[in-house]
């Protein structure tokens, strides 16, 4: 039997409850990692709320967490690629809050050996997402990018991919993250009352695109008033205020083509000692509940990671 957290019913973080389940076993394309540390992000708290059933359904009892590091123990037909023992950090399609997870072949990536199993697990969601939104708003060298949020993981990592490509960020943040932000390559600006006000001082002819990774207030309409127009912005929060704005969404389902660009992106800043992705807080896995309750509240500086074993 392999442990892991589960939730067999939507609710707040006590419905979450520790579980035993059969290891799975791979099948083609497959491999089986040994869980050393899973990624916690958004997603997971809104799963298990049931704030995403439109778009994320589940079986109950539900096991989530969509990123992991660990050990290759078990291999499926197909996935020559892998071996037992290899170390590697990916994407699942859920199940990470656990012991043992099943994980398509082709979207892990080595872990280099200096890399820790915890920043192992931080990098795939943030780096997909970036990597994905990035692309989806077509965002040039040269132009102007606002992010709503950009001090969380999603922010982080997109920032230093957007410095590669030559793309000048403007991030909203708490002034408490400001100086973070500027290490980071971008201007930062406060949110709340006056952020127009404050986002034309230092962009006086408008920003290009505008990526909303917050989902926190009412900033969908003035971000299409700043990029001059909906079809310049792009939300991964706000799921209602998109469909009420006429916003572009990217929930993940466009996934399938980014994850190996995205983490290989990561793995060059990475080799380059440039990578800076920092962890908010690590948890043990029988303390899901409280990694929740920290997410939910926002403010998070980096990720939030659980250790396994």
């Amino acid at each position: 039997m392999t442990k892991a957290i589960a939730f067999s019913a939507f609710g707040g973080t006590d419905v979450l409850h520790p579980v035993e389940i059969d290891p799975p076993a791979p099948g083609p394309g497959q491999v089986r990692v040994a869980v050393r540390a899973a990624g916690v992000n958004p997603v997971d708290h809104k799963l298990r709320s049931g704030a995403m059933t439109g778009l994320f359904p589940v079986t109950f009892p539900h096991v989530t967490g969509f990123e992991v590091a660990g050990v290759v123990e078990a291999v499926g037909e197909g996935a020559t690629e892998w071996a037992p023992g290899d170390e590697v950090f990916g994407p699942t399609g859920g199940g990470g809050y656990a012991e043992h997870v099943l994980v398509d072949a082709g979207n892990l990536a080595r872990k280099p050996a200096a890399l820790g199993w915890e920043q192992a697990a931080a990098i795939p969601v943030a780096a997909e997402t970036s990597w994905r939104a990035l692309d989806l708003l077509g965002v040039e060298s040269g132009r102007t990018l606002l992010v709503h949020g950009a001090a969380g993981g999603v922010g982080t990592v997109l920032l230093q991919f957007a410095r590669s490509r030559g793309i000048r960020v403007i991030g909203t943040a708490r002034e408490a993250n400001h100086a973070y932000l500027r290490a980071l390559g971008a201007i930062p600006v406060t949110y709340g009352d006056g952020l127009a006000e404050r986002v034309r001082a230092v962009a006086p002819d408008g920003v290009d695109r505008v990526l909303d990774a917050a989902g926190q207030g009412d900033v969908l309409p003035l971000s299409i008033e700043l990029a001059g127009g909906a079809e310049h912005v792009l939300t991964i929060a706000d799921f209602e205020g998109a469909a009420r704005y006429g916003v572009r969404v990217s929930a993940g389902a466009e996934t399938v083509h980014h994850h190996g660009p995205a983490l290989a992106a990561a793995l060059a800043l990475y080799e380059e000692g440039t990578l800076h992705l920092p962890l908010h807080r690590v948890f043990p896995l029988e303390e899901a509940a409280q990694a929740h309750r920290l997410s939910e509240q926002g403010h998070v500086r980096g990720k939030v990671v659980l250790t396994v074993g």
